[in-house]
């Protein structure tokens, strides 16, 4: 065994390593005026936070199920709208099926660009044009889909094996009977579980879009946290955290065993 692997030369590298980490955290603190006083200054209102929050309010569980049926059908909506229009948008931003380097670049420049808007701050956006209500939420999540899904299906298509892309070339196929009879088979599979993941990153993302008027289970938990009715915020999200295992559980299940 060399030096240089054993403890303790290893030793001192770990130290420097936490050493700097450290002192980018404290120089991070000093940048922002961070005052860090203020954590033991607040100790009274976190101990009241805590002790209401470790006793969630049951009683209030029958007026969440209209909002989380609402957060439900407001992912399967929205995932539904994205996954439709992110299908043929793939396909036409890769250049295996358009062979158009210009109809390539404008789509993946547009699947760039939408993948940059934060989904609250995309939410923000859409209240201001459309207004309050789960329309609102809906559309949100389609666009977010839709930017991520057609991102991932045209990375897939660009992996696929061009055979019998050149077998239906050969024979004078179109660009749409090549892009049905050639590359969907060899990436249905995969739209199908990109499809599915968007659904459970929707349902995680649509229980906050209430926050700026989406609609749905957080509307109740930014109204609770508002009047600091922590019992009711501490019931929401062990619903959310049901919610989300639920999704996972079901999605995992269909991948395994229908897909």
């Amino acid at each position: 065994m060399k030096h240089k692997d054993t403890i303790h030369d290893n030793l001192l590298k770990q130290f420097g390593g936490t050493l700097l980490i450290v002192l980018l955290f404290l120089m991070a603190g000093s940048l922002i005026n961070a005052d860090w006083s203020e954590v033991a200054d607040n100790r009274r209102q976190a101990a009241m936070f805590l002790e209401g929050f470790l006793k969630p309010e049951w009683s209030y569980i029958d007026r969440l199920i209209e909002p989380m049926i609402e957060t439900i059908l407001m992912s399967v909506s929205g995932t539904f709208l994205g996954v439709v229009f992110a299908i043929p948008a793939a396909f036409l931003g890769t250049n295996l099926v358009t062979r158009n380097p210009i109809i390539t670049f404008v789509f993946r420049t547009y699947f760039s660009l939408i993948r940059t808007i934060p989904n609250l701050l995309l939410a923000a956006l859409l209240v201001a044009i459309i207004g309050i209500g789960e329309l609102t939420g809906v559309l949100t999540i389609a666009i977010f889909t839709f930017g991520m899904v057609s991102q991932l299906i045209f990375s897939t298509i660009e992996t696929i094996d061009i055979g019998p892309l050149e077998a239906d070339e050969s024979i004078g196929a179109t660009r749409f009977q090549m892009a049905v009879n050639a590359v969907w088979p060899q990436v249905a599979h995969s739209v199908f579980a990109y499809a599915l993941y968007a659904f459970e990153v929707n349902i995680r993302a649509s229980a906050v879009l209430g926050y700026v008027g989406a609609g749905g289970i957080g509307v109740m938990l930014n109204t609770a946290l508002s009047f600091m009715q922590f019992g009711r915020v501490s019931l929401i999200i062990l619903i959310i955290l049901l919610l989300v295992f639920l999704t996972s559980w079901i999605s995992e299940y269909i991948r395994r065993e229908v897909i």
